[in-house]
């Protein structure tokens, strides 16, 4: 594995993307293993999960892995998603969490050695980079076992080392469930 076990270590989750990735794929994450798995590869900082959270409705079903999450080891960061109509009429909601991941790593580099980024979106390519030139390692975990790959080519060449989901689902993920399916779809 591409961590050494004297480094620090953070994970950023990008909760939209890690969900789509795992949902392709078939497979759920298990939070507690993932902790767990990680905590047995190195010295553990900080395991921060990002998502939009639509403030309006009554109930969202992403409210309870979000509560789950905040108890047991995780830093949950979210803000308001916004809805809006697109040209069709269709009812749309979008909640980019991007700039607040990219902050908080670049915040938080000081007093880390190596970061697993959960999410294959190509936006974060920058981030990776200018990571590295402050001489952090920096772990992409997506998935390339779709038929249309989830992680942007810039993004996989850039990080230091990949890891498909696939892959570290064989010690963190379990079956999909049959709970009704999460607000992240």
């Amino acid at each position: 594995m591409p961590i050494d076990s004297r480094e620090k270590i953070v994970l950023f989750i990008d909760g939209a993307n890690l969900y789509a990735a795992s949902k392709a794929i078939g497979v759920d994450i298990d939070y507690r293993k993932l902790l767990a798995d990680f905590n047995a590869r190195a010295y553990l900082l900080r395991a921060n999960y990002y998502t939009a959270l639509v403030e309006d409705q009554e109930y969202s079903s992403i409210r309870p892995l979000i509560d789950w999450l905040d108890y047991n080891g995780f830093h949950v960061i979210t803000k308001p998603a916004k809805e809006f109509t697109d040209a069709a009429g269709r009812r749309k909601v979008k909640g980019n969490m991007d700039i607040e991941l990219c902050v908080d790593a670049l915040e938080l580099a000081p007093h880390y050695d190596h970061m697993v980024l959960f999410s294959g979106d190509g936006d974060f390519t920058a981030l990776v980079a200018a990571l590295q030139r402050k001489g952090k390692r920096v772990t992409v975990v997506s998935t390339l076992t779709t038929s249309t790959p989830m992680i942007s080519d810039d993004l996989r060449r850039q990080a230091d080392f990949f890891i498909d989901i696939a892959d570290l689902a064989k010690t963190v993920g379990r079956p999909p469930s049959t709970r009704p399916p999460s607000a992240e779809e």
